[in-house]
């Protein structure tokens, strides 16, 4: 069974220019593409086992009614400029992760956002209702991304593999 998504997108703008984005939780609620962070608190992550926290609403889902709430998002992959990802921490670990990874192309980077929730014990995946947010919500997020850090800029070409 599928237990992670990873989408890619080509983005005209330099690693450096996106990670700074990603590691900022402000850019966090910028590029969100599902509604549901709705501001954040804390400094821009500088390494591994960094928080911060951001202020959620499930709303956007339509799923749960939980209202307004705090996570905190916990780093759990830095390398500047190459990778980021995270994982949630609520009112219970989730253990499911999110992140990205950079790679320099011809006029930008390639980048590839992933979520995986393999390692989230299988009651809570049935009872939550994983995975939480869809494939299609990377993508947007990616677009998002784009817009923010190469506003009107044409997606570089893939190099070919």
């Amino acid at each position: 069974m599928l237990e992670q998504f990873r989408v890619q997108r080509a983005v005209a703008a330099p690693a450096a220019e996106i990670f700074a984005i990603l590691s900022d939780p402000q850019g966090h609620v910028a590029i969100d593409s599902s509604g549901m962070l709705m501001a954040a608190s804390g400094e821009v992550v500088t390494a591994t086992g960094d928080t911060f926290v951001v202020h959620m609403d499930r709303e956007a889902l339509n799923d749960y009614p939980l209202g307004l709430y705090d996570v905190t998002v916990e780093i759990v992959r830095f390398e500047p400029d190459r990778e980021i990802a995270w994982t949630i921490h609520g009112q219970r670990r989730w253990e499911h992760i999110y992140g990205y990874e950079l790679e320099p192309i011809e006029a930008g980077t390639l980048v590839t956002s992933y979520y995986d929730w393999s390692a989230v014990p299988q009651e809570l995946k049935d009872r939550a209702g994983f995975p939480i947010i869809p494939e299609s919500a990377l993508r947007a997020t990616l677009g998002i991304l784009a817009r923010t850090v190469a506003p009107g800029k044409p997606r570089p070409e893939l190099p070919a593999r």
